[in-house]
């Protein structure tokens, strides 16, 4: 019989895989300072083709989903905990960075699962 934590991880490792549409606000890479203890959140525009394709406003180019890409962020946001850094994003930007509800809720998970591994010292990778 399974326990209930490896269950979790089931679930949300099989959820990770389904396919999502992209925010034409952008996107971000989230990361810990672990020196200044912050949770910190990189947001990139992008531009959302007619394929659901992320492109470089720059360049017009499709941003790969994996390995290094070199471009500039937008903002840097930061915060103490994932209250904080979620005020800041939703409650303080104007116009708000995220267009869309189902990127709010991914970005409040990301931003405890990052402040949970904050507090714990382990180590943060973002899904």
């Amino acid at each position: 019989m399974n326990s209930l934590p490896s269950q979790i991880r089931a679930i949300d490792d099989e959820l990770s895989k389904r396919e999502l549409a992209l925010d034409p606000g952008g996107y971000f890479i989230i990361y810990l300072d672990r020196e200044a203890e912050l949770i910190c959140a990189k947001h990139y525009t992008n531009v959302i083709d007619e394929r659901g394709l992320a492109l470089d406003p720059e360049t017009g180019k499709p941003i790969p989903a994996r390995g290094k890409v070199q471009r500039t962020y937008e903002t840097l946001f930061s915060g103490r905990t994932a209250k904080e850094l979620c005020v800041k994003i939703f409650e303080e930007t104007n116009p708000c960075s995220v267009t869309m509800l189902d990127h709010a809720a991914y970005l409040g998970r990301e931003f405890m699962r990052a402040q949970m591994a904050l507090e714990s010292g382990e180590e943060y990778v973002q899904d």
